[in-house]
């Protein structure tokens, strides 16, 4: 399961990786309304990613770093659903796996500097959809989960 995390939208994206090809189980967001407070909003993200976590019973959750934002208010509420998001899979003892957007972005488009409409257009043709999720929050979920069943897959070399 691939998480891109958001306070108004947490995209999610869950796929299956099996000898070098994904399969697509679900993918779509959560949200949360504007003027709701904050307590409320964590509260509703935590509900809905537990609801999912417990009805798909992924192996793996990969969830983006935060990149520092210049909005810091932004970050910090982004930061506040990227928590919540976490304990939500820790709670039922899912494994998580954190990547950074240069990560994502290395694993999905081969370029670590790739524009959001290359990475998008990378996610449809990987998971073989008929058109690009929306919103963009949902893509990037999936190209989380991408890059993680790209990783996993090398895990093996990295255990001592």
């Amino acid at each position: 399961m691939g998480i891109d995390p958001g306070i108004a939208i947490l995209g999610y994206g869950l796929v299956e990786y099996k000898g070098n090809s994904f399969k697509t189980i679900d993918y779509g967001a959560v949200t949360t309304a504007a003027g709701t407070p904050m307590s409320q909003r964590l509260s509703i993200i935590h509900s809905q990613l537990t609801e999912l976590l417990e009805k798909y019973k992924p192996e793996a959750f990969a969830v983006e770093e935060l990149f520092f934002n210049k909005n810091i208010k932004t970050a910090l509420t982004v930061g506040h659903a990227r928590g919540v998001a976490i304990v939500a899979a820790a709670n039922l003892g899912v494994p998580i796996f954190e990547y950074t957007p240069l990560q994502v972005k290395q694993a999905i488009a081969g370029y670590g500097r790739a524009e959001k409409k290359q990475m998008q257009q990378m996610v449809k043709v990987l998971l073989n959809l008929k058109e690009v999720p929306k919103p963009d929050d949902v893509a990037d979920a999936l190209a989380v989960a991408i890059c993680h069943g790209n990783s996993s897959n090398f895990a093996h070399l990295f255990k001592l």
